[in-house]
């Protein structure tokens, strides 16, 4: 099942649990626009290339639109509108006044030039300046751009309307970014799995965890847990896997990590094969790499007790079932990674008040929110005898549902 089918069937679960009104449930599926547009760049050589740009907007009854921008060669039309439709649900969760959006290129970016990048992200900016705004649509990074790329845009973005660093998140600290926001999805990672653990009389410290994906979120996740007595048994990225079972460490695999530019060769420990990386022996298993990875074919040999979702939608319905047949509690998506959202959020607000906090402010309004978040969903859970997943779920699709028809938008 695509991330498409997977979100539609889940918000459509919600919304049988909510009760929703037929007319009101489709109008809050339907993308409020989408946007497509042709960029063509000058290359370095002089010839010119054409690439697609798109961008989803889906819901903006709560809030500006909000979501990241990617750079990948096969950019799935299907999967923009999930990742969009899951922004709307995952602002809800966390209760900040945003909807969903998402959008990116077709590009490879490895195999443009920083200059060629830049152009490309320039013109993008020009097609769609009209259409995103500080209270319109806040893009954000997303797979293949970083803060560099935010930079561009929001330099681009004020030649047309003034200097607006609050239209893009994710920035460098040095144009507005907020401190904290690089390790914000990790650390959230880490105040829903203290929430979760406190919830069966249980903390961080002592408990092993697997983690499938050192990219930003994994490796700050490892970081925090291993600060926190977490110990990482194993953990892989897309160049191989590692494991010790008297626990991994943590700061030698990072710098090994930064040296290497990948998992494979740490010394710390023995390499395994990476695809068996998600049913070794753990309490806790994270992952914090692509979708779809947990599935009936590997669903019956995970040994973990719990589950945090890192990455986006890496569970399929079909695992889903087979899980919770066997008692693991997992901790959806649409909560566990809302740290980056968060702290986007905060950057904003800093943003449109010309007032940057401190770091430690920062992460304790996160702890503050990813808290109340998880009472808010166990809350939901107990309402309405469900899940985790149908807990978030059923509380995103019930604010915004609300603030649809407080606004008087319903059909």
């Amino acid at each position: 099942m695509n991330a498409l089918a997977a979100t539609n069937r889940n918000f459509k679960l919600a919304a049988r649990l909510l009760g929703l009104d037929s007319k009101l449930e489709k109008s809050l599926l339907i993308p409020f626009r989408e946007i497509k547009v042709e960029c063509t760049i000058p290359k370095d050589d002089g010839t010119l290339a054409s690439f697609v740009g798109f961008r989803v907007q889906h819901d903006n009854a709560r809030g500006p639109m909000k979501g990241g921008i990617r750079y990948h060669p096969e950019v799935d039309p299907d999967e923009v509108n999930a990742l969009a439709q899951l922004m709307t649900w995952k602002t809800a969760v966390a209760n900040i006044p945003y909807g969903g959006a998402k959008g990116g290129i077709g590009c490879d970016p490895g195999e443009l030039s920083i200059s060629e990048l830049e152009r490309l992200t320039r013109v993008f900016t020009q097609k769609i300046h009209d259409l995103i705004g500080v209270h319109t649509d806040v893009p954000a990074p997303d797979m293949g751009t970083n803060p560099q790329t935010m930079a561009w845009i929001l330099d681009e973005y004020s030649k047309f309307h003034g200097y607006s660093p609050a239209v893009v998140t994710g920035k460098p600290t040095d144009l507005g970014g907020s401190l904290g926001r690089d390790a914000a999805t990790g650390r959230g990672v880490l105040f829903a799995t203290e929430a979760l653990l406190h919830e069966h009389g249980k903390s961080i410290a002592g408990q092993r965890f697997v983690i499938q994906g050192f990219g930003n979120v994994g490796s700050w996740a490892a970081q925090l847990i291993s600060e926190n007595g977490g110990k990482v048994v194993a953990a892989s990225d897309i160049t191989g896997a590692v494991k010790n079972s008297k626990g991994l460490d943590i700061p030698s695999l990072l710098k090994h990590v930064k040296e290497n530019r990948g998992v494979k060769g740490f010394h710390g420990g023995d390499p395994i094969d990476p695809s068996s990386i998600l049913v070794e022996d753990c309490d806790i298993l994270i992952p914090a790499a692509l979708g779809g990875v947990i599935n009936r074919e590997n669903a019956n040999d995970i040994k973990a007790k719990f589950i945090i979702e890192a990455a986006n939608h890496p569970t399929d319905p079909e695992a889903d079932e087979i899980l919770a047949k066997k008692g693991v509690v997992i901790l959806p998506d649409i909560f566990a990674n809302s740290g980056g959202v968060t702290v986007s959020y905060f950057e904003w607000v800093q943003n449109i008040q010309g007032f940057m906090w401190d770091e430690e402010k920062v992460n304790h309004e996160l702890k503050t929110y990813m808290t109340k978040g998880f009472k808010d969903v166990k809350a939901m859970c107990k309402t309405h005898n469900c899940d985790l997943r149908m807990g978030a779920f059923t509380l995103g699709v019930n604010r915004v549902a609300r603030a649809t028809v407080l606004r008087g938008w319903e059909a």
